[in-house]
């Protein structure tokens, strides 16, 4: 059995394995796709793959779509020539049930897959074929975080960034220079509307697209490569919006165990493969059941009935206040926390964690001690519901082999968010004090402990890439483990760097907690456990 359009012809052979097929004609589906194309989504990785590509899929088995989606790669190319291409764009999903069960089913929406690179010269000419068609509705990103960054820690620009401002949109590099250069060619093609919706795990996601790529257009404005009417088509709501959304699901590394199980069912070539760049990633996508999608309903040239296959769709303020619930207090920021410390206290995977009972109390204490008393219940999802099912259902899940060191990648990226924005609204509020919080600073004591790049045994430990790993480890060199007095005035530069924390945790008054945690915790080998195991029980 393969994972091809050939392949699963044979459908019963699918569905006796317990594997769901999909109902629709997808060549005809395939068909409508590239002639009038509905939607492009940029980042082909596994929560496109196992989520966003899924809830299309739904709508097509339902009868309430009749187009897929466009999926291209601005990074990882091999994902593309090696993931999608050889499978016809298809993916086998798994959904990891807490008893230990699976369900499965084939996607098949994607039904194209483009490198966008614009040295890939059929690739990038047909991106440009689907960026000036009318019929396009949305343009959605998972790109991570570091996607929308077109600077450094220090705020000068990347040197890509600065190469495609200086080198104008013909031949663009970076992520968000390749979209604005794109739009650019719907702007001179009748400057049609459409939706670019960022869906990734970032605080007003969609603000952060929408500065992005306006920065680039009126850099190259300024350079003659674009005229000021591109600007104004860009800043026109009616006709680009930018909306908000949050998403929620955890989506882990293919496991070795999923892969064993579908060679016992006779499906082939299911080996994972790690790219150039390091990416993990398999046919398959193994993911826990429960999702969320919430976006702001703005989109000026129409879009899917995705409410029917779960989406809610509603205003900017409840997509806010849903997603600092969720990224911001009910689940990442607990995420973040378990990654540092497991990796430090020599853990392979969440759930295994979940059993320790500090780090289980750590979360516990940064979800329901610091993080809810700042949230505003978005009315769609109930918060301590939320949270509950994170912490006791969730994240514990066994099969769900999610691992501290991939959710440790690009932590620097992911700080301001996870634990600034909760530091910021304690300093807003007028009840409640930034000096109380505890296990926040905890937490950001654990990542900085976790930068020395020594594991709680004093042995080396390998690091989680990151973008500002280098500049980071850079400014803590000269820190000896075993010796806290070589700690001096270093951690004060990353601590003040607002970029870093979304606030100047010097100036905030918690930096000096955090410096004497981090002191504690390389004092000696078994000092982080001893002192994560003080502060949670106390």
């Amino acid at each position: 059995m393969k994972l091809t359009y050939e392949g699963i012809k044979d459908a019963d052979k699918w569905e006796e394995k317990g594997i769901k097929l999909p109902k629709y004609d997808i060549n005809a589906v395939k068909k409508r796709t590239a002639d009038n194309p509905v939607w492009i989504h940029f980042g082909a990785g596994n929560i496109f793959r196992g989520f966003i590509a899924g809830l299309q899929d739904e709508l097509l088995n339902k009868g309430l779509a009749d187009r897929g989606i466009i999926a291209a790669d601005t990074f990882d190319y091999e994902i593309i020539d090696k993931i999608y291409r050889p499978f016809d764009n298809l993916t086998l999903f798994v959904g990891l049930l807490p008893d230990g069960n699976t369900r499965s089913n084939v996607i098949a929406s994607v039904t194209e897959a483009l490198r966008a690179d614009c040295k890939d010269v059929c690739s990038y000419e047909r991106l440009r074929e689907i960026f000036v068609q009318k019929s396009l509705q949305i343009i959605s990103f998972t790109i991570t975080e570091k996607g929308y960054s077109l600077k450094n820690i220090d705020g000068g620009l990347l040197p890509v960034v600065e190469s495609d401002i200086e080198n104008g949109p013909d031949a663009p590099n970076h992520a968000m220079s390749i979209v604005t250069a794109l739009l650019y060619e719907r702007y001179k093609n009748g400057s049609m509307p459409v939706a670019l919706v960022s869906m990734d795990n970032c605080s007003h996601n969609g603000d952060k697209l929408k500065e992005s790529i306006l920065f680039i257009a009126k850099e190259w404005h300024k350079r003659g490569f674009v005229d000021k009417e591109y600007i104004d088509y860009l800043n026109d709501e009616d006709k680009i919006s930018f909306p908000w959304s949050m998403i929620d699901k955890i989506t882990p590394r293919p496991a070795k165990v999923i892969e064993d199980m579908l060679y016992d069912n006779e499906i082939e070539d299911m080996a994972p493969i790690t790219t150039s760049k390091n990416t993990f990633i398999a046919p398959f996508v193994n993911a826990e059941i429960p999702q969320y999608l919430v976006i702001e309903d703005r989109f000026p040239n129409g879009r899917p009935e995705l409410s029917q296959a779960g989406v809610y769709f509603t205003d900017r303020k409840t997509v806010n206040d849903t997603e600092r619930m969720k990224v911001t207090t009910c689940l990442n920021p607990l995420h973040t926390a378990l990654a540092v410390f497991g990796c430090l206290l020599g853990y392979e995977s969440i759930s295994a964690e979940m059993q320790d009972e500090d780090l289980k109390k750590l979360v516990e204490n940064i979800g329901y001690k610091e993080g809810i008393p700042v949230v505003t219940d978005p009315g769609i999802i109930n918060p301590m519901d939320f949270i509950k099912e994170v912490i006791d259902e969730r994240l514990p899940n066994p099969f769900v082999p999610d691992m501290p060191q991939r959710i440790a990648t690009d932590t620097s990226q992911k700080v301001p968010v996870r634990f600034g924005e909760t530091i910021k609204a304690y300093i807003a509020s007028p009840k409640l004090s930034v000096k109380d919080l505890v296990y926040i600073p905890l937490a950001i004591a654990g990542w900085l402990r976790y930068l020395m790049g020594i594991d709680d045994n004093g042995l080396s430990m390998n690091l989680s890439p990151d973008p500002m790993l280098d500049e980071l480890c850079e400014r803590l060199s000269g820190i000896e483990f075993g010796k806290p007095d070589t700690i001096g005035d270093k951690l004060k530069d990353i601590l003040s760097n607002e970029s870093l924390f979304a606030t100047n945790l010097c100036e905030a008054g918690i930096a000096g907690k955090i410096e004497e945690m981090f002191k504690e915790m390389i004092a000696a080998p078994k000092a982080v456990r001893n002192t994560l195991h003080r502060y949670v029980n106390t």
